[in-house]
């Protein structure tokens, strides 16, 4: 990986779409990781900590609110921006995700997703 990279957290349980955005992000430059939980999101950025995160809420093993309360006990991930995505409706009030960075309710426009990126991950 090229050290200027801006490395990227894909936390997504649907294959397909953690793939395709995976795919995208590459294509714009970005260093990608994915996860498909929570629990695997935690794994990946304690070994390579990520420049920002996107965070699907409604998936099993460890769901996008459980996973935003560990990080923020993580003191080497507490300041990591994330960027929710999620087909969860009304996620604007919701106070157990603490400061998200962004908002995205599926579907999303991958244009203002990589505009989102670039804006949270600092470059």
């Amino acid at each position: 990986m090229n050290r200027g990279m801006k490395r990227v957290l894909v936390v997504e349980d649907d294959a397909a779409l953690r793939e395709t955005v995976a795919e995208i992000l590459a294509d714009a430059g970005y260093a990608v990781s994915s996860a498909g939980n929570g629990k695997e999101a935690l794994a990946s950025a304690d070994v390579e900590r990520p420049d920002v995160i996107l965070l699907d809420l409604m998936m099993p093993t460890m769901n996008g609110w459980q996973f935003r309360a560990a990080q923020r006990q993580r003191p080497t991930l507490a300041q990591v921006p994330v960027i929710v995505v999620s087909a969860c409706s009304d996620m604007e009030g919701e106070p157990s995700l603490g400061d998200v960075a962004a908002l995205f309710a599926k579907p999303f426009d991958i244009g203002e997703l990589l505009a989102g990126i670039r804006l949270h991950a600092g470059g």
